[in-house]
Order: structure tokens, then C-alpha cells, then sequence
């Protein structure tokens, strides 16, 4: 067994009962290479049922024959090939554009804990840590590629990190492999081209270790990811503290508990807590949350990301995407007890109990607007809005429910959202702060 076999069998080891194995098979020398690996691997001991995939993304002629390749190769080594012709979203970026559309089509091929394995290498490896420096990243995106991470419902896994492109061409050449060559390699518009036809052999001629020491700092600064996600994670559970708004069910953190933090220890909470809520904000528009932190207690601010906003009411922050980004828009409809009503762009309002008789409407508060409290008197709805805390931003689109003409009910709030007896009740479920996108 080649010390790359051993390498490779090593990384596959935590994926050993998986329930299936699938390679990302482009045609190209690394992916040929991981399929023989695997396929001679299975002749020996005993692994989880093994295919492959091919991404046909039709972007240029030289790909029409890849696939009949790709069936070549499966064939001979008794591997079963699907092969997905996507769409790719032409763009400012095709690189990313065509990853996006292939990764996509990786994810809704995975079933619940099914593995994919891709082919990057040290070398990858290396040149994704130098791009990336080339970039300005942080910590996290320096880490360059993790060994594994989560696809849809499975698992990509990348077992071949610890060998370098020259490993697996002298395989190819001991074993008489054929691949295809992706002509758009060549094009060193393409920034990653440019750095391994022009950047990494100059550094290699200079420096042979360089691939394999940068490819090293990348697990070391994989390691302080971690550990910056760990202490993320405490900062964050500190400042998740339940709040009187706790059925808004949108995503709040207590700012009092985030002030206390140092300012790059306020930015690690707020990066790990907004990684799947939207893209990072650049080192410039990190301005916009220390804005956002020092307005005065009387101000509403907000701080605008790419998919959504932050809020801040009350000393507390909230993410606001989606619908909520939206004024929900609802002429008064008349209703009646035990009814559920869906809002546009606003969730879902029910009436539980019977009401009397009288002419009902469901609707949003207009100006002058008040309700009548027992032992108060009439109160102004902005004052009593005041008096509640209620977050600025819920105001405009609390249900309230009209008796001739007149708020009797507003939805949520203790004391004001039903009969002093309790015999009706008016419930309201916000829309979420799902943005419709996916990550």
C-alpha cells in the first residue's frame, strides 16, 4: 500500500459507516486519481457503496465530452456515475458563480449522513490560504478549506489535504491513468490561475516547502478558528438572555452584555452569530455596529447587511430579515371569534373564543388610535407603546382587533390583547426572519 493510500485511509476513517460514499468526479487528474484510490481501496476492505458524480455546467464546448469520459473510467472500475447538467447564473464572478450551481446540485444529491468526497490537495490548499491573504481575510477565512464541513443533509469530506499535486501525478503515471484538461486552466484572467501558473512556482523555486508550510499555517489558523468560534460561543450564550419579546422569535442578544466585551471580542461574538444570518460586512462597515452601539437611548438605529438589518430597541439587538423588512400591508377585515386570519407578509392572527355581537375588524393601528383601559381611562396607542417597550419596529404591524371603529385588542400584549374575563383572546404569530436565501 502507497503511502498515499495509507494517508488517504487515514482521513476516511471517521466516515468508515457512512451510509454511502460519493466522489465529485470531474475528470480532471486529482478526481481521477481519489475514484482509483477508492476503487482499488474497496478491493481490500470493506467500505461504504461507492459512486460518483459528474457536474456538467456547460459553460464551454471542450465539456461535452467529459461525461462520455467520466463513463469510461466508471465503467472500468465498476463505479456507478450520475451525471447533473446545472445551470450557472452568469455574473461579475463565473468562477463563483459556477461553484455555487455545482455545489448546489452536490447538496440536493446527499442524502441524510452520505459522504462526498472531493479531490483538493495540499497544493489547493495552499493556493486557497494565499488568495485568500490576497483578499484581506480574517482568522476564519484564512483557515482555507476545512477537511470536512456539512453539505445539505451529509457531509463533504476532503481526503486527500495531506498530498500534494506531484503525489498524485506520479500515481496517475504508475497506474496508466487517462484524464481530461479543463482549457480554461490555461486562462490566466482567472485569479486562481494566475496564482498557480505564475505566483507558486516562483515561490517554489525560491522556497520548495511552500506549499506544504502554507498549507500547515492553514491548520494552525484553523485551530485559533475554533478556538475564537469557542469563546464566540460563551460570549453569545451570555447575551442570549430571555427577553419580554420572546415571541417575536427573531434572533436578540442583550447589548448590555455585549458592551462589556472588548471591541474585537464584540466583533468575534457578532461575526460567529451572523455567519448564518448573512455575509461578514467588510473591516470598513464595521463602522456601521459601533454606530449602531453608541446611539443615543432615544434613537432608532440600524445597521444594514447584505441580507438583512440590525435593530436595536431596548438595549437589545435584533435581526431583522425577510418580510420584516417589508411594511405588511392589510385593509381592515371584518372577522369573528374562533377564526384564524393569515397577513400578508405578517404571519398568522387567530381568535380564540367567541365574540359578541358587533362589527369586528382586524387591522393596523391608523394615527390618533387609543383603547380604552379599565381604571385609566383612554390611552394614546404610541404612549402605551412607550409605556410597554414594545420595539419600534413591531409597532406599526401589531394585529389589532376594532369594535366599531374602536381598539379593544391588541395582539400579544398582557392586559390589552383580549375580555377582562378571558372569554376571548387575540393571538398573533410573527413571520420568521428567514430571508429566503439559501446559505
Amino acid at each position: 500500500m502507497t503511502p498515499v493510500h495509507i494517508r488517504l485511509r487515514d482521513a476516511l476513517q471517521p466516515w468508515r459507516n457512512a451510509p454511502s460514499w460519493c466522489v465529485a468526479l470531474s475528470g480532471g487528474l486529482d478526481s481521477t486519481v481519489l475514484l482509483h484510490l477508492l476503487a482499488s481501496l474497496a478491493q481490500r476492505e470493506a467500505l461504504p457503496p461507492l459512486s460518483a458524480i459528474h457536474i456538467h455546467h456547460g459553460l464551454q464546448a471542450a465539456a461535452d465530452a467529459w461525461p462520455a469520459h467520466c463513463r469510461e473510467l466508471c465503467a472500468a472500475l465498476s463505479v456507478p456515475l450520475q451525471v447533473e447538467h446545472v445551470q450557472v447564473a452568469l455574473g461579475a464572478s463565473l468562477e463563483q458563480a459556477a461553484r455555487d450551481a455545482r455545489y448546489a446540485a452536490f447538496a440536493a444529491r446527499l442524502g441524510a449522513g452520505e459522504v462526498l468526497l472531493t479531490a483538493q490537495h495540499r497544493d489547493d490548499q495552499a493556493e486557497t490560504l494565499l488568495f485568500r491573504l490576497l483578499r484581506g481575510a480574517g482568522v476564519q477565512g484564512l483557515s482555507a478549506m476545512p477537511a470536512s464541513r456539512a453539505l445539505g443533509a451529509g457531509r463533504l469530506v476532503r481526503p486527500l489535504l495531506n498530498c500534494s499535486r506531484d503525489e498524485l501525478l506520479a500515481y496517475a503515471g504508475e497506474h496508466g491513468l487517462a484524464w481530461v484538461e479543463d482549457p480554461s486552466n490555461t486562462d490566466e484572467r482567472f485569479s486562481r490561475n494566475y496564482l498557480r501558473r505564475q505566483v507558486m512556482p516562483a515561490l517554489l523555486s525560491r522556497w520548495p516547502q511552500a506549499s506544504a508550510n502554507m498549507a500547515r499555517s492553514a491548520a494552525y489558523l484553523s485551530e485559533a478558528g475554533q478556538l475564537l468560534d469557542e469563546l464566540a460561543q460563551q460570549d453569545v450564550a451570555a447575551a442570549e438572555v430571555p427577553g419580554e419579546f420572546a415571541w417575536l422569535r427573531l434572533p436578540n442578544l442583550a447589548l448590555p452584555t455585549l458592551r462589556h466585551l472588548s471591541e474585537p471580542r464584540q466583533r468575534n461574538a457578532l461575526r460567529y452569530w451572523l455567519r448564518p444570518l448573512t455575509a461578514m460586512p467588510d473591516s470598513e462597515h464595521w463602522a456601521g455596529w459601533q454606530a449602531l452601539r453608541d446611539a443615543a437611548v432615544d434613537a432608532a438605529p440600524v445597521w444594514k447587511l447584505a441580507a438583512g438589518e440590525l435593530r436595536r430597541s431596548d438595549e437589545r439587538l435584533w435581526w431583522l430579515a425577510g418580510d420584516w423588512l417589508r411594511s405588511p400591508t392589510l385593509a381592515s377585515v371584518a372577522v369573528q371569534g374562533n377564526q384564524q386570519v393569515a397577513l400578508p407578509g405578517n404571519g398568522l392572527v387567530r381568535i380564540d373564543g367567541t365574540l359578541p355581537a358587533g362589527n369586528w375588524q382586524l387591522g393596523y393601528r391608523q394615527g390618533g388610535d387609543q383603547i380604552f383601559l379599565p381604571g385609566r381611562g383612554h390611552r394614546d396607542l404610541k404612549r402605551l407603546f412607550n409605556e410597554l417597550r414594545v420595539p419600534a419596529f413591531v409597532r406599526d404591524r401589531l394585529p389589532l382587533l376594532r369594535l366599531d371603529n374602536q381598539v379593544v385588542a391588541i395582539a400579544n400584549l398582557a392586559g390589552v390583547q383580549g375580555a377582562a374575563d378571558a372569554s376571548w383572546q387575540l393571538h398573533w404569530q410573527p413571520p420568521g426572519s428567514d430571508q429566503g436565501l439559501s446559505c
